[in-house]
């Protein structure tokens, strides 16, 4: 068992930092949530490159590298702007019909190299990592053929992902 005051670290051994990003809310009070808070470590004086992929922060992927402040009232970093992306691309499904589907998904996006995460609190959310490696465009048309299965959101497409040919 680790010790609750216990630093993490990454899987560089590098010890890790959570940053927060605050975010608005639309109308209909979507994000669910008021700020997310993501892992990373440091790569620069004040700047951490970020080791999770977010499920509600828009523009952000995991590997970018940011900028980041403290606030000293809240004893936490926040979010001051990216400085590099890192050609990976981040996307959000929502399972339409529960399970109903979901571990076809699930492969098919393993099969393409992506990472998935989940969250306890939204069960039918999943966030998508898709690495530089991945053919974003074919996988694109893919999740777009799922419409009765998942409806999906595009959070972070790098430069990389979006110079792709259809």
């Amino acid at each position: 068992m680790s010790d609750p005051g216990e630093i993490p670290v990454s899987p560089d051994g590098n010890p890790m930092t959570k940053v927060v990003f605050e975010l608005d809310q639309d109308d209909e009070g979507w994000p669910p949530v008021g700020s997310e808070r993501l892992w990373g470590e440091k790569s620069g004086k004040a700047e951490l490159r970020l080791l999770n992929t977010p499920f509600f922060v828009r523009g952000i992927a995991f590997g970018d590298r940011i900028r980041i402040r403290p606030d000293h009232e809240r004893r936490e970093f926040v979010f001051d702007g990216v400085v590099a992306e890192s050609d990976h691309s981040t996307v959000r499904l929502v399972f339409l019909r529960g399970d109903d589907g979901r571990e076809a998904v699930e492969d098919r996006l393993r099969d393409a190299g992506c990472d998935i995460g989940t969250l306890s609190e939204f069960p039918n959310l999943i966030s998508v990592n898709v690495p530089p490696t991945t053919d974003y465009a074919e996988l694109r048309a893919w999740l777009s053929e799922q419409a009765g299965v998942v409806g999906f959101e595009e959070g972070a497409i790098s430069a990389l992902h979006r110079g792709r040919p259809a």
